[in-house]
């Protein structure tokens, strides 16, 4: 990881401030770190620290933003990007480009992930129904997800778990 006010420390995946750090410094490095987590090649074998990293990256956001964490064949990261961001708490889903972007980047399969700027991670009916939705136009291109995550303050909400505890 790359931070002004971070040398790397003598043993491997440790850091050593050069000067003091805010909060927004944390911030900004942890969600580094969680996209470097979620970087391309990387293999996704936690479920437990996928969810992590997503809320790290999803959780301070002050409107609803959907994104695609896009998988190979092998269920490596190809890329992780925020698709659509809304108001508050609604973001406008066009299945057409949820298509285009798993295309674009040849994805095997998809994480589908949302927060909630309420807090609030309980899955509504909404998200069921978009869930189905993206399920049906990315199975014709041949494009399984994998899970849809909603991420709240608390942590995240499987909709793969729920439907299969």
């Amino acid at each position: 990881m790359k931070y002004p006010k971070l040398k790397v420390g003598e043993t491997p995946d440790t850091y050593v401030m050069e000067s003091p750090v805010t909060e927004a410094d944390i911030l900004q490095m942890a969600q580094q770190l969680a996209m470097y987590r979620l970087s391309k090649g990387r293999s996704l074998t936690e479920r437990r620290l996928v969810f992590s990293h997503l809320q790290t990256l999803m959780q301070f956001h002050e409107y609803e933003v959907f994104a695609l964490l896009l998988l190979d064949t092998e269920h490596r990261v190809i890329g992780f990007k925020e698709l659509f961001r809304g108001a508050l708490e609604v973001a406008c889903v066009s299945p057409r480009e949820v298509v285009k972007i798993a295309l674009e980047h040849n994805a095997s399969a998809v994480i589908l992930v949302h927060n909630r700027p309420s807090g609030d991670a309980k899955p509504g009916q909404a998200d069921r129904a978009l869930a189905v939705i993206l399920k049906i136009a990315l199975n014709m291109i041949g494009t399984q997800i994998l899970d849809h995550v909603v991420v709240g303050d608390e942590g995240c909400v499987s909709l793969a778990e729920q439907r299969h505890p």
